[in-house]
């Protein structure tokens, strides 16, 4: 522990010391200007320098001198000097006599040349000593191109040292300076590995990052006891500086849970000191050992984020309560210890994630020792709209916009006609789920950057009634696509990214595609479709007509336009119809369903129906044999209105489980009940669910039946039986005869919001009554606009003129509701959060 403490005085004493000598120094030129001779005789074995050959200064150089000479300084923190070597005109050596290498900058170790370095490489003083101690570090510093190299440094680095990994997107950048600066004061302590590579960055397992950025990681090697399993690895939250990486290798050289046997108000950790919080898991002599794996998973957790302590009760007199559990100690002077009383990990990492956590889990203790009346009246000053707060936080973050078309009541049904498919985004400006909405637009709008044939763009009903009134749009935010201004198709999925994305392509097949041989048809049913659909494409279906079956193919046709986007349809309707529908074994007019690449294969027998209810089917045939529940899909199972058998799982569930339940949901039984899962890892809400089904929380894995549509009671599978098919069936015959007791009963109360909704249009006419409110001006009508003045004495900032500006209206200063609405527009800049939204 020492010799630790040894290494982090030296490496904060070196940094002391550079920030210092940058203000001590003055203005000393660094520069040294030598003769060849007089340069290669000064050279020192094990000394670096970085030499710049020169006959006479041309202009064009005079940049790239001042660079150099400006990063005479940093360099010379490392021990390397910098030469400008003035060359005689008669000199025809290697190094001046050459009109290719006076246009170069040469790296010395002694008298021998480490690297060559073209003049433009040198481009800045970051450029300038990233690459020279890049040069220099070459064998210290590890630079990888593929996973495989990485996997092959780590393995042999477990049990041994730990790794700094970091990914720069380009050598020379102030980002790979610092790791460079790092590296030389790090490297004897940890093994540095560099790449430049984006898509090893995305092999590591960080889909998520923005390429565009620097990455650095550190890797736990040393503490790898398993030569199978990789290393933990902590990602570095702030942006890649000498003074951040030092910061974090810091942090990852502390204890990771520090043992109190003191006051806590006197305990002073690295974690604090570097103004992080301290957050203490208060054990007992009974329960220590448990109390130590909580602790140590709390800090695996936050590490990086917040130290982690572990308090002794038996050992410190805490007049505290007894139920209190954890305890957080924050950097700030003055600011007492906070003990709280949690119930899970989860909420101990949100206590340090999210700094209201604190105060808002002291509100509800609070509240508990309050009567109901108390409590309803202080839920007046809820927000009870998660939307709004959320667009509310934000609304400071400029939204990029410029991909996605505004238009007008002058430009909509013009821009129609110009691309194949145009996707238009009606919402109010105003409206939250607009704005909320808006942002995923944007993200799509960059996802589909470059699409041929798709534009984006979107209409402000609150500028535009008149447009919105006609395209039969009554409600915000409405999403449409138009195919060459005709045919329109309606989204109607959820608002993510993906999901949108997903729609907007699949959109531009038309649906239900028409097969012209049997061999188009079954290479359809083997899912050919064009490789940018095929991400967003999983079951295909074909529809098998006769000549005799025109009814049952108008249906199917009509169906389609409804379903497209959603899914992919194809149909085939050729004279050889009945050869294809006799190899699988179906009669037209009939449904083929092809799921997995056309693995698996099932034929449905489509009867005379309406085009209604072949939507109907079809969206039921989609739905999964035994699906994995999220958030996003529970609402096309629970419009099914049937009980639920649920499997919660924390993680993936096991092979038997998986194997059993899928053998229960084929079965018979499928049309009676849904077979579901939910991954409590990927769907945490699930514990939430778990704790109003039971008083406490069960073990895991746990199968539930539950029946959301009459009672609500959940009945519990007995945990001392294995998760068989034969056992569930017994266990359902007995809740069918009533001879198991409920483990609990849901609640019948509705689920309604706290407050009242807002009537914005009553509030507007209150507000304005002199003005009509919907209303559309051409644009030689629009009134005079002046800067809208906000409730609170604000002043909104001039916009730049564009087509939406001259059909935006205002009314009077102030009282307008449009003119105090947040709004995330990029071109638009915020006011502040007003109380009556």
């Amino acid at each position: 522990m020492s010799a630790q403490k040894d290494r982090w005085f030296f490496s904060f004493s070196f940094l002391l010391f550079c920030a210092s000598s940058i203000l001590t120094r003055g203005s000393a030129r660094l520069l040294q200007e030598l003769s060849p001779q007089e340069y290669f005789s000064s050279l020192q074995a094990g000394r670096a320098s970085l030499a710049y050959f020169s006959h006479n200064v041309s202009p064009g150089a005079q940049p790239f001198l001042e660079q150099i000479e400006n990063s005479a300084e940093a360099l010379q923190d490392y021990g390397i000097s910098v030469v400008k070597v003035n060359c005689p005109k008669e000199d025809v050596s290697r190094y001046c006599g050459k009109e290719n290498a006076l246009r170069k900058a040469y790296l010395f170790r002694g008298n021998m040349l480490i690297r060559e370095f073209p003049t433009d490489a040198l481009f800045d003083v970051n450029s300038i000593v990233a690459n020279v101690l890049f040069a220099l570090l070459f064998n210290e510093v590890k630079y990888v191109e593929t996973l495989a190299d990485l996997q092959n440094i780590e393995n042999a680095l477990k049990g041994r040292l730990n790794m700094v990994f970091a990914y720069v997107p380009a050598t020379g950048t102030a980002e790979h300076r610092a790791v460079m600066e790092a590296a030389f004061v790090y490297g004897t302590v940890h093994q540095f590995v560099l790449t430049t590579e984006a898509t090893l960055l995305k092999d590591t397992g960080n889909d998520e990052s923005d390429v565009s950025s620097a990455r650095l990681f550190f890797c736990h090697c040393q503490r790898a006891t398993d030569l199978a399993q990789p290393c933990r690895r902590t990602a570095m939250g702030q942006t890649l500086t000498m003074l951040n990486i030092h910061r974090h290798l810091k942090l990852m050289g502390a204890p990771l849970v520090t043992e109190v046997a003191e006051d806590p108000e006197k305990v002073s950790t690295v974690h604090l000191q570097l103004g992080l919080p301290l957050v203490f898991i208060l054990s007992q002599k009974e329960t220590y050992e448990a109390d130590r794996r909580t602790a140590e998973f709390v800090a695996w957790q936050l590490l990086g984020k917040a130290g982690v302590a572990l308090l002794s009760r038996d050992l410190v007199d805490l007049n505290i309560l007894l139920r209190s559990n954890v305890a957080l100690k924050t950097p700030d002077e003055g600011v007492p210890i906070k003990y709280l009383v949690l119930e899970d990990t989860d909420e101990v990492i949100t206590l340090v994630e999210d700094k209201n956590k604190v105060k808002q889990i002291q509100e509800d203790e609070e509240e508990d020792e309050e009567d109901e009346d108390e409590k309803e009246n202080n839920n007046q000053d809820i927000q009870d709209d998660q939307v709004v707060e959320a667009v509310s936080r934000d609304k400071k973050r400029e939204q990029p916009l410029e991909q996605i078309l505004v238009l007008t009541e002058e430009t909509f049904h013009s821009a129609l006609l110009e691309t194949a498919r145009t996707v238009v985004l009606f919402y109010a400006s105003w409206e939250a789920v607009s704005l909320a909405v808006l942002r995923s637009y944007t993200e799509v709008a960059d996802h589909l950057k470059g699409t041929e044939g798709v534009l984006l763009s979107r209409v402000n009903c609150w500028d535009w009634p008149g447009v919105c009134t006609k395209e039969n749009v009554t409600q915000f935010p409405t999403i449409k696509i138009y195919e060459k201004g005709e045919r329109s198709v309606m989204y109607n999925g959820m608002w993510g990214t993906e999901e949108l994305t997903s729609f907007i392509m699949l959109s531009r097949v038309s649906c239900p595609l028409k097969l012209a041989t049997i061999d188009e048809a079954e290479g359809y049913l083997r899912g050919e479709l064009p490789s940018e659909l095929s991400s967003y494409h999983h079951t295909s279906l074909l529809g098998v007509f006769s000549t005799a079956t025109s009814e049952a193919r108008e249906a199917f046709e009509e169906a389609g336009n409804i379903l497209s986007g959603h899914v992919t349809m194809g149909m085939y309707f050729e004279d050889d119809a009945l050869a294809l529908s006799r190899k699988y074994a179906v009669s037209p007019p009939a449904l083929l369903l092809a799921r997995n690449g056309g693995r698996s294969m099932e034929g449905i027998a489509l009867s005379k129906q309406s085009a209604q209810d072949m939507v109907q089917m079809i969206r039921y045939e989609l739905l999964d044999i035994f699906p994995e529940i999220t958030v996003q899909n529970l609402p096309r199972y629970l419009q099914l209105r049937k009980p639920f058998l649920i499997l919660f799982s924390d993680g993936d569930i096991g092979q038997m489980e998986s194997k059993e339940m899928l053998k229960l949901a084929k079965g018979r039984r499928r049309q009676a009940f849904v077979a579901c899962w939910l991954n409590l890892k990927k769907t945490p809400v699930g514990r939430g669910i778990l704790r109003a089904y039971f008083t406490t929380m069960p073990s895991l894995p746990v199968l539930t039946w539950v029946n959301l549509h009459a009672g609500g009671q959940v009945f519990k599978f007995p945990s001392e039986q294995s998760i068989t098919e034969m056992n569930i069936l017994s266990w359902l015959e007995k809740l069918k005869a009533g001879l198991e007791i409920p483990s609990s009963s849901l609640s019948e109360e509705d689920w309604k919001p706290p407050l009242p909704a807002y009537d914005f249009l009553q509030m507007m006419e209150t507000a304005v009554p002199e003005l009509p409110l919907h209303t559309s001006h051409r644009r030689g009508d629009t009134p005079e606009r002046h800067p809208p003045e906000s409730p609170g004495g604000d002043t909104a900032v001039p916009e730049e003129p564009s087509q939406e500006i001259k059909a935006e209206k205002v009314g009077s200063p102030g009282r307008d509701l449009r003119g105090t609405a947040p709004r995330l527009a990029a071109r638009e800049k915020q006011g502040k959060r007003h109380s009556e939204l």
